[in-house]
């Protein structure tokens, strides 16, 4: 069971890759990725918690290996990814969950905590936000789409999309930039390459509104069901800051907060913390292995 599995099932018409490990004896793990990644990111994080925990990590529709089917077919909303993981949850039988959330995976994981409260189990947000004051100037450009979404300000976006940007993603707030390795960043870059894939990213901009919209009942349904909610969050982050991880609090009396020095993608520099935190957080003991 201690080595990750590389799988493909059909949800619904659509080929979704994912990543597992751990038996399915131990507490299940649904490890949601971001922008522009894929569950690539979790590589350093599955070998530190896959002896006690089950973890299924699925690359979200347009991300990674699942499939990248055409617009006309699929509409590119928070909404529909949603939707297709939460089948994807069933086909696989889990019934019961903890969600890692990070990034564009938190508004997906923040629907299915909504819809499902008594299935998910443990919440894990790694910069994953659910509050107004989370949201730094950097989502001014985006901001403005939503508020005039003509083709102007779509192509303006664009720039979010290149090599460049995504590489400054990865290093910005980074202490030691030697410290992150060239293999998730380049890796992303071949996906966002593909035909299609930017069109896909300039529809998931644009939707993102609605999930700040629906921030209100994702604050909502924390305050209702309080569950067991961890945020560690890389306090440099240029995109989500440090108050949207406090903000928890407001919500979720007993919510755990820990900052890294280190910026958007903490894992990257910050796995076997996190690792740890996990482990104290979920109260299961560290072994040997780990």
């Amino acid at each position: 069971m201690n080595q990750v599995r590389n799988k493909k099932i059909a949800v619904d018409g659509i080929e979704v890759f994912y990543r597992e490990a751990g038996s399915r004896s131990k507490p299940t793990l649904l490890l949601l990725h971001g922008f522009p990644s894929s569950s690539h990111m979790f590589r350093d994080l599955f070998p530190l918690l896959m002896d006690q925990f089950h973890l299924v990590a699925p690359d979200l529709p347009g991300f990674g290996q699942t499939e990248l089917l055409s617009r006309d077919k699929f509409a590119y909303t928070f909404e529909n990814l949603a939707n297709v993981i939460a089948r994807f949850t069933e086909i696989l039988e889990l019934d019961r969950f903890g969600i890692y959330v990070f990034d564009y995976g938190a508004p997906v994981g923040w629907r299915l905590a909504a819809k499902y409260p008594e299935r998910v189990t443990s919440v894990i947000t790694q910069n994953g936000n659910a509050y107004a004051e989370g949201l730094s100037d950097g989502w001014n450009p985006i901001r403005k789409y939503w508020q005039e979404p003509n083709q102007m300000n779509r192509d303006a976006l664009r720039e979010l999309l290149k090599p460049e940007a995504t590489l400054w993603q990865y290093t910005h707030g980074v202490a030691n930039v030697e410290t992150v390795s060239p293999d998730g960043y380049s890796l992303d870059d071949f996906y966002m390459a593909r035909p299609g894939a930017h069109e896909v990213q300039l529809d998931l901009f644009l939707d993102y509104a609605s999930n700040v919209a629906l921030y209100p009942e994702f604050q909502a349904c924390f305050r209702k069901h309080q569950p067991a909610v961890l945020a560690v969050w890389g306090r440099n982050d240029p995109f989500f800051l440090p108050a949207g991880a406090e903000a928890f609090k407001r919500d979720v009396k007993n919510a755990r907060i820990v900052f890294y020095d280190t910026g958007h993608f903490a894992l990257e520099t910050h796995a076997v913390e996190i690792a740890e935190e996990i482990h104290r957080f979920l109260g299961v003991p560290k072994t040997a292995a780990t």
